[in-house]
């Protein structure tokens, strides 16, 4: 079995065009990649591939899904083969056995892990807009840093309170345990009992994953005191790894997508102040130096990366250090030096996204480069330190992977350091050569090494008269099937087109809130999400998704959509039954929109911003067309009643004529259906 933290670790590492592109020769268009589909007989590009949304889609057969279900269908495997199949791919090592005790607690603790942040997200968030400190002490904080409200809700920022143990005493009043409240670092405990809230009297930054769960917070303290951290960071645990987290990934990453382009910075506040200035494509490395793990988030949205420097000459010596990995990953790297005295916050607050674009255009300049010409200005006429830093800059370059942009450096670089080019290019290949022998030999060691624990495991599961025979055919014991393709429907339905409609709600936006209001009799605050709200409302009426699957798709979205840390599109996208995670990836594909007849501006609105209209709309659909299905099952029996069967006759009329009454409301609360195909 493959646990469910190594199935997320190679679902975060698959990238779809990465994937794709092994068997699909892809051009980009526009925000995504378009080729010829593999699974029919494609005559015109049809295949989309979307890197946002990490998914692909034939809009000509249908076929589509992610990277695992692409897979799955390309190479005819079965799920877990797929998964073994990326996980080679992405080198992420896999041990299949049947989960410990232990391990299926640790899998329990991660999911409580990320329900108390999720909570602590809503509690810091709430203290910030409704207490009095949080109102006249973090929101001043906030507008004197000039963030605007809503953009203080879309990063979802926060209040501690300044109480030792504010949070424990609210999160042990609201059910959770202290246990969890400890290993995410929200709360420091003591041998001799005494509980501190880890962030009190800071304001606070969640840090959100790829797919938006929060993992972790900053908090930034507001009063002078020399002996306390200007940030507090949560700890390492196990739901959150800061090597492979970027701050802001999840705002940006449709607009990095859509720019083909990502900005580095340093800080929380760095990102946040360019999207208000409309630059959104932006995340934070959290002062930490670049690692594998945040560009390989990176590296799945876009291949260029553009590095904003404040001016501190320290700041970037450190800074450069992390960037040769950028490098190695064929990452094409420019850095841009802002003014003395600006940083990415206050440069972003004095300027408008178009004055940052020019400003960057007219100043980005290669990293390379940028790199040889701060290291000689730093060497001077230094023979050592020369020599030094020349050898650090050829290192830079041997770690270029294409070698055509490779070329171009060594003979840029060695003119500007005055070595003959043929020097450098010695230089670079002795390297080259030297991390290919150093690589070959670390993948012979790991192969050796695996296939010795592969044997070990079989032979102790073998019976002693299994492994005589393994030993005399010389094949395994047991031979991997190929899991056969059902079809996605098994029973169609006469109400499909309309189920899908509401299916589709139920997959986008399962989880959001739909209805938000206060009991009068109870006085108690009632949620309600699409999900539950698409189930509720049928099942008033005795009715329900007809298409075997599509039922089971609402019945696992309206049983979750009140879990902490659901969402929808994520939970069906990587949802073990291909066809769920390809019906998933039809619904989630942007193929309509709305009719500009539906806009007061006669432009095209978002579909988020009208979901009650819209779902009340299609269940509407939905009923009149189960009406009209009972009209016509009515009338053709009406047709096999013999003449004198008066009284049968009449009964089936009456019935006929209940049901058209039914249909005069439905068609009337129906009204006019007006949507685009794209």
């Amino acid at each position: 079995m493959i646990d469910q933290p190594t199935i997320d670790r190679i679902l975060d590492a698959a990238n779809i065009v990465d994937v794709v592109s092994e068997f699909v020769t892809l051009r980009k268009r526009g925000v995504n990649y378009v080729g010829l589909c593999p699974f029919h007989d494609d005559k015109t590009p049809s295949f989309y591939v979307s890197p946002a949304k990490n998914i692909c889609k034939c809009f000509a057969c249908g076929e589509g899904g992610t990277a695992v279900h692409f897979i799955m269908k390309h190479e005819q495997l079965s799920y877990f083969d797929a998964l073994r199949y990326l996980a080679k791919k992405y080198n992420i090592e896999i041990h299949e056995r049947e989960l410990t005790d232990k391990e299926k607690q640790i899998r329990s603790d991660r999911e409580s892990m990320l329900i108390v942040n999720a909570w602590a997200q809503k509690y810091f968030t709430t203290l910030l807009h409704e207490h009095i400190d949080g109102k006249t002490i973090g929101m001043r904080y906030f507008a004197e840093r000039g963030f605007r409200e809503d953009t203080i809700r879309k990063f979802q920022l926060g209040y501690s309170l300044e109480q030792r143990d504010a949070l424990y005493q609210a999160a042990l009043k609201s059910g959770y345990k202290k246990e969890y409240l400890e290993k995410t670092g929200l709360i420091i405990a003591y041998e001799d009992g005494r509980v501190n809230d880890r962030f009190r009297g800071r304001v606070i930054f969640p840090v959100h994953t790829l797919s938006g769960k929060v993992v972790a917070f900053g908090g930034r303290i507001l009063k002078k005191e020399e002996k306390t951290a200007k940030y507090v960071n949560s700890p390492e645990s196990e739901i959150y790894h800061k090597s492979n987290e970027l701050y802001g990934i999840y705002f940006a990453k449709q607009a990095i997508v859509k720019a083909d382009r990502c900005f580095l910075v340093e800080g929380y506040t760095d990102v946040i102040s360019m999207h208000q200035s409309g630059v959104e494509n932006v995340v934070a490395s959290s002062g930490t130096a670049l690692t594998h793990g945040q560009i390989r988030l990176i590296h799945r949205f876009t291949d260029n990366i553009t590095v904003l420097y404040d001016g501190d000459a320290a700041g970037i010596k450190a800074a450069i250090r992390g960037i040769d990995l950028l490098l190695e990953e064929g990452m094409n790297v420019k850095v841009v030096l802002l003014p003395d005295g600006e940083d990415p916050d206050s440069f972003a607050r004095s300027h408008s996204a178009s004055e940052f674009a020019e400003f960057i255009k007219q100043n980005e300049t290669d990293f390379v480069r940028f790199k040889t010409k701060l290291l000689l200005e730093e060497a001077g006429n230094d023979p050592v330190k020369r020599a030094a830093l020349i050898g650090d800059i050829i290192r830079t370059i041997a770690i270029v992977p294409d070698n055509i942009t490779r070329t171009i450096y060594i003979r840029e670089c060695s003119a500007k350091m005055e070595i003959d080019e043929q020097v450098v290019l010695n230089e670079v290949n002795k390297i080259r050569l030297a991390r290919y022998e150093q690589n070959k030999q670390q993948r012979q060691q790991i192969t050796e090494i695996s296939q010795t624990v592969s044997q070990a495991e079989k032979n102790a599961e073998l019976s002693p008269v299994e492994k005589k025979e393994e030993v005399q055919e010389g094949v395994p014991a047991e031979q991997p099937t190929v899991r056969p393709d059902r079809p996605i429907v098994s029973k169609r339905s006469p109400y499909e087109q309309f189920e899908i409609a509401l299916l589709r709600y139920v997959v986008r936006y399962g989880e959001q809130v739909l209805y938000d209001y206060t009991d009068e009799q109870t006085n108690e605050q009632v949620v309600i999400r699409v999900a539950e709200y698409i189930r509720s409302e049928l099942g008033n009426d005795g009715l329900t998704f007809y298409t075997p699957i599509f039922k089971q798709m609402l019945d696992e979205a309206a049983d979750h959509c009140c879990e902490d840390g659901f969402v929808a599109h994520r939970y069906f996208l990587a949802h073990p039954d291909p066809d769920v995670s390809r019906i998933s990836a039809n619904l989630i594909s942007e193929k309509y929109q709305l009719s500009k007849y539906h806009s007061k501006y006669q432009e095209v609105e978002r579909e988020e911003d009208r979901l009650e209209q819209l779902v009340i709309r299609d269940l509407f659909a939905l009923k009149e067309a189960y009406i009209l299905h009972q009209i016509r099952e009515k009338q053709e029996t009406l047709k096999q009643v013999p003449p004198d069967a008066i009284g049968q006759m009449t009964q089936i009329m009456e019935e006929i004529t209940r049901l058209n009454e039914i249909k005069k409301v439905l068609s009337k609360e129906l009204g006019e259906r007006i949507v685009l195909k794209m």
